[in-house]
């Protein structure tokens, strides 16, 4: 007998109605695309952080050599 934990409380699984399915479904396909989508902004995330650091680097400018 499967079950889910909702507000510490167990549930059977085969006991919900189709209604509390659907909606523990759609509860789950949102958590899955949160997940992934924090995912996502970590990966740009470091890509903002390394385009950064490669545009302070482009914009130094090379400190010129005195010649004697």
């Amino acid at each position: 007998m499967p079950t889910v934990t909702i507000d510490e409380k167990e549930y059977d699984l085969d006991k919900l109605s189709e209604e509390a399915k659907t909606q523990l479904g759609n509860i789950r396909f949102v958590d899955a695309e949160l997940t992934r989508l924090q995912s996502q902004s970590a990966v740009y995330q470091t890509a903002r952080s390394a385009y950064s650091k490669a545009l302070k680097d482009a914009l130094v400018v090379p400190k010129k050599r005195k010649t004697k």
